[in-house]
């Protein structure tokens, strides 16, 4: 399995970024995939997940309301659309999979960096 992240980059706060991973290696009706992030100096923390087969997305407290997890089936990808960003989003991203079943994740994307300024 291979994940792929994307769209990162500097905005403003207030701005909009989406983010794009893309798995490849097999398919995913099984599996939950899941955003984290690490800001410098901090652990890597939760972000959003999503469950492939039925949809159901779930979110950390700090991004409810700003962001939104969903999948694109045909592509195989995973998408994380953060609006209204702040200076604290600023922020190492990676993507990651796990089976519905376990909590241990089996596979991580390589990351991709969020900048926001203020």
């Amino acid at each position: 399995v291979q994940l792929q992240a994307s769209g990162g980059g500097l905005v403003q706060a207030g701005g909009s970024l989406r983010l794009s991973c893309a798995a490849s290696g097999r398919a995913f009706a099984s599996y939950v995939m899941s955003w984290f992030r690490q800001a410098p100096g901090k652990e890597r923390e939760f972000v959003a997940a999503i469950i492939w087969s039925v949809g159901s997305t779930y979110y950390a407290d700090s991004v409810k309301g700003r962001f939104t997890i969903s999948r694109d089936n045909a592509k195989n990808t995973v998408l994380l659309q953060m609006n209204s960003l702040k200076p604290e989003d600023t922020a190492v991203y990676y993507c990651a999979v796990r089976l519905n079943t376990a909590n241990e994740y089996l596979y991580w994307g390589q990351g991709t960096l969020v900048t926001v300024s203020s």
